[in-house]
């Protein structure tokens, strides 16, 4: 997914999508919009009630009326800071509530996403959508559309007030508006660019900090710490000086807007000091003035900042809704529920590419009873994997059928289907949490007694009681404080747990050492018993007693037979068969 480019400052698409997101919270989200006017429209009272005091009470002496607006003043302040208060809550509040919302929706869209999109997206990007993005919209709620909206009204009413309380002093204000809009279009622009250039950064860097962690062993395997440093370094960099860009653009904005703002104080000082001596004017005229001039210039100083924001806001905005419309993913449209599955696989004709026309699986046909063992052997990229990522239903084939029990993947519900299909894989991947985690995975149907029963089963259940906690026993990300062999075992029992109709088994002993073999081998006798196995092997001692052997080469069936059929053809077969026990 490219890094979109801010543009156009409103999306009013984009910004309908947003509200929809607000639609549960609609009630609050429009109290924040009373509130935000409300605090707008309190803004011009005190300098008012300042100018009325001055004029009225402290130029005429009268001390009591004074004391009595002193504490009006005062309440009105209480007023004032109460609105804020309110204000920046709730609208934090609402920014949090909403982007939890999205977030789940998010994860839960990327969890039922097909592999396809994930072997095309790097990680990092997905972690920046879910994390940085998301917190960027946040910002869109404390500091955008509601936001812009009151400092709008305020900056219209400031006007208003001060034509209102003289309007020569007013003319003197709008004088330097042209300079203050013109140093923030620059500003705007400016920021702008170097907003794109800090994400494009923070995208690179989050890609190259999670696969260089996740590849850390053949870094430091290889020697490549030095060099793998220099690149983070020259992306660093880039994320350094892209910031360092925007710091530049508020350190020089905010002076020049406090220089204009002095100027035009500086203006009104000097007329309204003449006006005075003529008495056109009064102090608490000039007093007031001096207050509206910081109160006009601030809502024009943050508008370019918010638009900003808003900006920022909208586009990751864009870039989560392309995620979360994104269709990338395996139709469940089957309504037949796999409970009572016997296990018949038939693959008739099937062809399957990654990126066509690059076939990886060519018309291939075979047909495993209920209850037998498949082997398929053959050389790297021939295609094996495939077929099992295939059978799971985690790719769906461009060409031919696949089969269970005579209905086709896409007719069962694809929950049922694999609850009823336990694949593992060669590489086990065990999550930083307990054992007993990664058996169950979350399923609150799996009981202690349940997995204590399927560890027996695979002969685990001593081993895991070795350990501290035993099935509370914390393993490390991808299961690093235990060996290969182990490894292996424990995914034996998370898919023992599940008494699956069909097992699938990708070269689970191909780097095991020997006597782990042993006790993998007898996990594996128990795990196929009475069920249809798939097995995916290295080692061709480990599937003599297959009931049928295909022998895959370039996506395409060679040869198939059994064991002892194979090897009287003497093809393809026997001769990796030779090969392997020449060297042993």
């Amino acid at each position: 997914m490219k890094e979109k480019e801010i543009g156009k400052i409103v999306d009013w698409q984009i910004i309908r999508r947003i509200y929809g997101f607000i639609q549960p919270y609609k009630f609050r989200f429009w109290f924040l919009v009373v509130l935000i006017l409300g605090t707008a429209g309190v803004s011009p009272v005190i300098p008012l009630m300042i100018r009325f005091t001055l004029d009225n009470y402290v130029s005429l002496g009268h001390m009591a009326e004074l004391m009595q607006q002193f504490m009006l003043m005062i309440l009105v302040l209480l007023v004032q800071t109460s609105l804020q208060f309110s204000t920046s809550y709730l609208a934090g509040f609402l920014g949090q509530t909403v982007i939890r919302d999205i977030r789940v929706q998010l994860y839960a869209k990327i969890v039922h996403l097909r592999l396809a999109f994930f072997d095309a997206t790097p990680i990092g990007r997905l972690v920046t959508r879910t994390v940085s993005d998301i917190e960027t919209l946040n910002d869109v709620f404390s500091e955008g559309l509601a936001s812009i909206a009151g400092d709008l009204l305020q900056l219209f009413l400031i006007i208003g007030v001060m034509f209102y309380t003289d309007w020569r002093l007013t003319c003197v204000i709008l004088a330097t508006v042209p300079f203050m809009f013109f140093s923030t279009y620059v500003f705007k622009e400016y920021i702008k660019k170097s907003f794109n250039e800090v994400r494009l950064a923070v995208a690179n860097l989050n890609s190259f900090v999670q696969e260089h962690i996740s590849g850390m062993m053949i870094v430091q395997l290889f020697h490549a710490e030095k060099r793998e440093l220099a690149k983070f370094n020259i992306i660093n960099q880039a994320h350094r000086d892209a910031n360092i860009k925007g710091i530049l653009a508020y350190s020089v904005y905010f002076p020049v807007a406090d220089v204009i703002s002095a100027v035009g104080s500086g203006f009104v000082v000097w007329m309204a000091s003449t006006y005075i001596l003529r008495e056109e004017i009064t102090v608490g005229t000039l007093t007031a003035f001096i207050m509206f001039i910081n109160l006009f210039f601030r809502p024009i100083r943050m508008l370019a900042d918010r638009f900003n924001t808003l900006q920022m806001g909208i586009v990751s905005t864009e870039r989560i809704l392309t995620l979360l419309d994104s269709t990338d993913y395996i139709q469940n449209n089957g309504a037949i529920l796999a409970d009572h599955l016997k296990g018949k696989i038939q693959f008739k004709q099937v062809s399957f590419a990654y990126q066509e026309p690059e076939w990886v699986v060519k018309n291939v046909s075979f047909e495993v009873p209920a209850g037998k063992t498949m082997a398929i052997v053959g050389a790297t990229g021939a295609g094996k994997s495939s077929i099992i990522g295939l059978l799971a239903r985690m790719y769906d084939c461009q060409d031919g059928v696949i089969q269970i029990d005579g209905v086709a993947l896409p007719d069962y519900e694809i929950e049922s289907l694999r609850e009823n299909i336990a694949v593992v894989l060669q590489d086990v991947f065990l999550f930083s949490s307990s054992i007993a985690y990664n058996i169950h995975l979350g399923d609150e149907s799996i009981t202690q007694e349940k997995m204590e029963e399927a560890a027996k089963a695979v002969g685990v259940h001593d081993f895991i009681m070795t350990l501290p906690g035993g099935y509370a026993y914390e393993v490390m990300e991808r299961g690093a404080t235990l060996s290969v062999g182990q490894r292996q075992l424990i995914s034996f029992v998370r898919a023992m747990v599940r008494n699956p109709k069909i097992i699938v088994l990708d070269e689970a002993t191909s780097s095991v050492d020997s006597e782990s073999e042993v006790m993998i081998q007898q996990a594996i006798a128990t795990l196929m018993k009475g069920r249809t196995a798939v097995v995916i092997a290295h080692r061709l001692s480990t599937i003599r007693n297959a009931d049928q052997i295909l022998v895959m080469d370039k996506g395409e069936i060679k040869e198939r037979g059994n064991h002892d059929e194979l090897l009287k053809q003497g093809g393809l077969y026997a001769t990796l068969y030779h090969l392997q026990f020449s060297r042993n």
